[in-house]
């Protein structure tokens, strides 16, 4: 029975067996990338939160709106007058049986 013959690929090496994080730099540099990527995350988490705040604030500020053209609809059909907000806002009749005119 001849003898195999070895080429390249019977080679043994120890290419392979060192386990990567043991090398200390490896090491070193991957708690550095974690580090980064925590950092960046809990400043993403930090936006988010904001956002959420405004929206909250936002939806509230609808919902006491919403409240507050209900109860200024409920007085009017009861035969109340109802007070506008604004001092500068004026309302004026429309006009109908007109064609759109544009002005230039």
């Amino acid at each position: 029975m001849p003898i195999p013959l070895r080429g390249l690929r019977t080679i043994r090496t120890l290419a392979g067996r060192v386990d990567r994080v043991c090398i200390p730099h490896r090491a070193h540099l991957q708690i550095a990338c974690l580090e980064i990527e925590k950092a960046r995350r809990a400043s993403e988490r930090v936006s988010a939160s904001r956002r959420v705040a405004e929206l909250d604030a936002r939806l509230a500020a609808i919902e006491a709106e919403e409240a507050t053209l209900a109860e200024r609809l409920a007085e009017r059909d009861k035969g109340r007058r109802v007070e506008l907000p604004a001092a500068g806002v004026r309302l004026t009749a429309r006009r109908s049986a007109g064609a759109l005119r544009i002005r230039y």
